[in-house]
């Protein structure tokens, strides 16, 4: 069976406010696009090695980098669920996973 991917509330927040900056900063969405396409790659190869990501402090919590962005997600037998996307270049004491 196929694990479904489920975006939080907060990771499609991230890819949307992400997608904004760039798209008003390069005046086109050439770069989203290219970046939609690693997100979706990453994702694919998470759900074909689930041993590919790496652990956080928080149980079943994992990241990967991606270009220079952390897509940090968790993961069940049926569900992978994306909890954040995360500009890297940021303090990463302010990162939230799960809604409090």
């Amino acid at each position: 069976m196929a694990k479904r991917v489920i975006w939080s509330e907060n990771a499609f927040h991230d890819k949307v406010q992400l997608f904004s900056y760039w798209n008003h900063r390069n005046k086109s969405n050439l770069y989203n696009r290219k970046l939609n396409k690693l997100f979706k790659e990453t994702i694919k190869s998470i759900l074909r090695n689930s041993t590919l990501g790496r652990n956080t402090n928080f149980e079943n919590v994992k990241r990967m980098i991606v270009s220079d962005y952390l897509l940090i997600y968790e993961e069940s037998e049926t569900h992978l669920v994306i909890l954040r996307i995360w500009d890297s270049r940021q303090e990463p004491i302010k990162i939230k996973y799960k809604v409090e």
